[in-house]
Order: structure tokens, then sequence, then C-alpha cells
């Protein structure tokens, strides 16, 4: 796999800008089918840095309903696969642009 088709997007939340700050922790959105080695492989490539450890979870799907003047609106949000990677000490993934 390329490292395009590994690494989907880096997701942002309060509680991953704290684990970056805090432990050098990155949250990407992986591919469905994607392994440990490959998401480590696809982020030394990508960012240039060097990765310490990796983790990933799958994410289940969820149900979600919403009142309209319709009526209730029902349907799936779909599941997705998401890798928590340490990097080195000293390394870090600049995601923003100042």
């Amino acid at each position: 796999m390329k490292a395009t088709d590994v690494l989907i997007s880096p997701i942002i939340t309060e509680k991953v800008n704290a684990q970056m700050e805090a432990n050098g922790r990155y949250t990407f959105e992986v591919g469905r089918f994607a392994n440990k080695l490959e998401v480590k492989k696809a982020v030394e490539e990508f960012y240039g840095v060097k990765v310490a450890d990796v983790n990933t979870v799958v994410v289940p799907a969820k149900n979600k309903t919403r009142f309209t003047k319709a009526g209730f609106l029902s349907g799936r949000k779909p599941s997705y696969k998401k890798a928590i990677v340490t990097l080195a000490k000293g390394e870090t993934i600049y995601l923003f642009t100042i």
C-alpha cells in the first residue's frame, strides 16, 4: 500500500491535542486494512520522523437520529480505523501552519 492509501487524515480534537503536547502522540484515520507496520512506515516516510510505537483501534459504526420538520431522520455513521502513533523523544509533526 502507498502512504496516501494508509494515512487518510489526521484527527484533531481537544483530547488528541492534549496527547500531542504531553506525550508526543498523534492520531490518524487510516485505511481499514492497514496494519501497524504499514502505518509506521507511512508516517515515517510522509512526515520524516522516527516512530516509537503504533496502536490501532477500529471505531464502531453508530446509529444517529434527529428530529426535523419532516419527522425523524435516521441513519448510520460509518465505522473507521484510527491509529495512535507515538513518536520518539524530541520528534514532532507540524499539522498546523502558522
